[in-house]
């Protein structure tokens, strides 16, 4: 395996400056048998890159018998072509990927290319969106089951931590209804992950990290995480501020958020048919040099105009004046507070969401998310004042329902608070 010329890697770097005392290299240059390998896997096309994978992973696959004779290669990969074959092969004994027994005429995977399939095979189960924490979190709990968990590790997940922290902000400092109830989804996703993490930090805390720094970067990981947990019920109150200020389009019900939804479902194609009634296409003028249109038009406006006309606003008409119409919350709002204010043990969260239909069921249920919260607007006071507080049942997802349009609602509880049991 070929070394890296460190000649070579000084023209990179200021005169006067060796590689070996430089950080950010040292480590690199220290593994440089790892990353020389890495390069010689993942040099060239993306269709070679594939084939060596491929070829990687199947001779991993047999574990009874790691190690393999020609003939048993060209019978279990006989879907590659043979020339192709024996080239991959070649530039996997060069680089050490695979080793060869010539006097037994034996191929084996090297311990590096172990290493490499097994860090791709971890990676590769982690390929959703916001899966990559799930992957940093496997690393962090891998590196401290076995002892080798390094600030860095630590780094790259408080990193992407603060990347999807500043995405909820930018989400909410938008007040775009699609971003939130982006976040939003983006949130409920990457939740599972951090639930996971603050186990596996909790753990490692029991334990103790390696050192001082690990420690610091640990503590940072979990306030980020306290953070992130908390903009449920700002997305929550955002939206509900949004819904109040939706605007209707129809009588049938079609709000302004209905329609830009629509909107942005459909293509290129479909906006400019619908818009191509509506649109003025004005020609661009090629046949004009810009320098002589300029000339032009400065000459028009130093130009005297003697004869122009001089335009008179017409009369006003006299109009009706608009009376506004005075925002009034549903009566569910009213008849919940009444309902609330009644309880004085524990009721099930079903008996006081259904009733009617499930608009008004989503209603009241959005309604609770304001039990409790300090900053809300005058109307909702009385609401957040209540003395109780909803508790879900972690034990058991869903409650059946079957009626008022409901099938199925989650399980909990509404209960008063300990001073108003208490009777104070």
């Amino acid at each position: 395996m070929q070394n890296f010329d460190e000649n070579a890697l000084s023209e990179f770097l200021t005169p006067n400056v060796q590689p070996q005392d430089v950080d950010a290299l040292f480590p690199l240059l220290q593994s440089a048998n790892v990353i020389q390998a890495l390069i010689a896997l993942f040099r060239g096309g993306s269709e070679e890159v594939m084939i060596r994978l491929a070829v990687l992973r199947e001779i991993a696959t047999r574990v009874d018998a790691p190690e393999w004779t020609p003939q048993d290669l060209s019978l279990h990969l006989s879907f590659i072509d043979q020339t192709k074959l024996e080239t991959v092969l070649k530039r996997l004994r060069e680089h050490e990927l695979l080793i060869w027994d010539s006097g037994r005429r034996l191929y084996q995977l090297s311990s590096v290319a172990r290493m490499i399939l097994s860090s791709l095979s971890n990676m590769l189960s982690f390929n959703e969106q916001d899966d990559e924490l799930g992957f940093l979190f496997s690393q962090v709990a891998a590196g401290g089951s076995v002892g080798q968990l390094n600030a860095e590790t630590l780094t790259n997940l408080l990193a992407r931590l603060s990347e999807l922290e500043a995405y909820f902000s930018l989400a909410v400092q938008s007040g775009s209804e699609f971003r939130l109830k982006a976040a939003q989804s983006r949130l409920a996703s990457a939740g599972k992950w951090m639930e996971r993490g603050t186990e596996i930090l909790k753990s490692l805390s029991e334990n103790g990290f390696a050192d001082d720094a690990s420690w610091q970067i640990a503590q940072k990981i979990g306030q980020n995480q306290s953070r992130m947990m908390r903009m449920s019920s700002v997305f929550q109150n955002e939206l509900a501020k949004i819904t109040r200020q939706r605007v209707m389009l129809s009588d049938g019900g079609l709000s302004s958020s209905e329609l830009a939804a629509w909107l942005k479902a459909q293509n290129v194609e479909k906006l400019f048919e619908l818009c191509s009634e509506y649109l003025i296409q004005i020609p661009e003028t090629f046949f004009a040099l810009p320098d002589v249109m300029l000339d032009q038009a400065e000459a028009f406006l130093e130009r005297d105009i003697a004869s122009k006309k001089t335009s008179v606003m017409p009369p006003p008409v006299e109009i009706e004046e608009s009376v506004d119409v005075p925002f009034e919350y549903p009566p569910q709002l009213l008849s919940l507070n009444n309902m609330l204010s009644r309880i004085e043990h524990s009721v099930s969260l079903s008996d006081v969401v259904v009733g009617g239909d499930f608009s008004a069921a989503s209603y009241r249920y959005s309604l609770l998310t304001f039990l409790g919260e300090q900053n809300v607007d005058a109307d909702l006071a009385e609401l957040a004042e209540q003395a109780v507080v909803m508790l879900h049942d972690e034990t058991t997802d869903l409650q059946a329902v079957g009626q008022n349009e409901i099938a199925l609602i989650t399980a909990g509880t509404i209960n008063a608070v300990r001073s108003k049991l208490n009777g104070t």
